[in-house]
C-alpha cells in the first residue's frame, strides 16, 4: 500500500486530495499548522476508509517545519510514493501595503517549501526507481499582476522543467493550474469580495480539481489544467501581450 504526502491538507484542495488518494487505498500523511484539524481530518479518515492517516504538524513557513517534513520524505524505513505540494495562501493586498516579512512568509510556503521538498521526493524515489511529484500552482500564473502570481508561475516553470530531469527515473512530476476554486482560500477579509466579483460558471470544486490531477498523474501528465473553460482561458492568457494580463488580468 503506497504512502502520499499531502501538505495543507487541513482544508481545500489539500484535504480533498486527502480523501480522493485515502479512498482510493493509499495511507495518508498529513501535513498542515493545525494539529486540532489535523487530527480530526485523520481520525475521520481512519474511520471512514480503514487506512493509515499520520499526522505531521508543521509551519513550511519556517525552516524547522520544512526539515521536519523534508526528514518524513527522506525516511526509508517508511517510504512516500507520492507527495503534493498543495500548502499556500493568498494575501490580497498591494505589494506596497505588505511587510518584508509577510512577503516571506509567502514566498517560504509557496517557492521555498515547494523547492525543497520537491527535491527531497526526488532523490529519495529515484534511487527507488518509482514516484510521483505533484504541485499545485494556479491560473494566475498567467497573469504577471502580484507576487502571488508570480509564485505560482515559478511552480508551474519548476515543475516543467523538474519533469524533464526526471524523464527515464521512474519518478513523474505533475503541476496542476486549477482556476477559481471554492474553498476556504477566498474566506479571508481580502480574498472574500471575489466570491460575488465572478459568476458561477467560473468556480471549481475540490471534487473537480483534484479529480483531474490524480487522472494526470496516472497518465504521467506534465501539466494539468482542470475544467475545458479553463484550458481555453490558459491558451488566451499564454497568447495576449504581457501588458495586456498585466493592467486587466482579472477580467481576463
Amino acid at each position: 500500500m503506497a504512502t502520499v504526502l499531502v501538505t495543507g491538507a487541513s482544508s481545500g484542495l489539500g484535504e480533498e486530495f486527502a480523501w480522493q488518494l485515502a479512498t482510493a487505498g493509499h495511507d495518508v500523511v498529513l501535513v498542515a499548522r493545525s494539529k486540532d484539524r489535523l487530527s480530526e481530518l485523520a481520525d475521520v479518515i481512519r474511520s471512514a476508509t480503514g487506512v493509515g492517516a499520520e499526522v505531521l504538524v508543521a509551519d513550511l513557513a519556517t525552516d524547522r517545519g520544512r526539515d521536519a517534513v523534508e526528514a518524513r520524505i527522506l525516511d526509508a524505513a517508511h517510504p512516500v510514493s507520492m507527495v503534493v505540494n498543495n500548502a499556500g495562501f493568498g494575501l490580497g493586498e498591494s505589494f506596497l501595503d505588505t511587510t518584508w516579512e509577510t512577503e516571506r512568509s509567502v514566498l517560504d510556503v509557496m517557492v521555498t517549501a515547494t523547492l525543497q521538498l520537491s527535491h527531497a521526493a526526488a532523490k529519495a524515489m529515484a534511487s527507488r526507481g518509482h514516484g510521483a511529484i505533484v504541485n499545485v500552482s494556479s491560473i494566475a500564473a498567467y497573469l504577471a499582476n502580484s507576487t502571488y502570481a508570480a509564485h505560482k508561475r515559478w511552480i508551474l516553470d519548476f515543475t516543467e522543467a523538474l519533469a524533464r530531469q526526471l524523464k527515464g527515473s521512474g519518478v513523474s512530476a505533475t503541476v496542476v493550474v486549477p482556476g477559481l476554486v471554492r474553498t476556504e482560500f477566498h474566506d479571508g477579509e481580502s480574498l472574500a469580495h471575489m466570491k460575488s466579483q465572478y459568476p458561477d460558471i467560473a468556480w471549481l470544486t475540490p471534487e473537480v480539481v483534484v479529480t483531474a490531477a490524480l487522472a494526470g498523474v496516472r497518465r504521467k501528465q506534465v501539466l494539468v489544467t482542470p475544467s475545458a473553460r479553463y484550458v481555453a482561458a490558459s491558451s488566451v492568457m499564454r497568447l495576449v501581450p504581457r501588458s495586456l494580463t498585466r493592467g486587466r488580468g482579472g477580467r481576463l
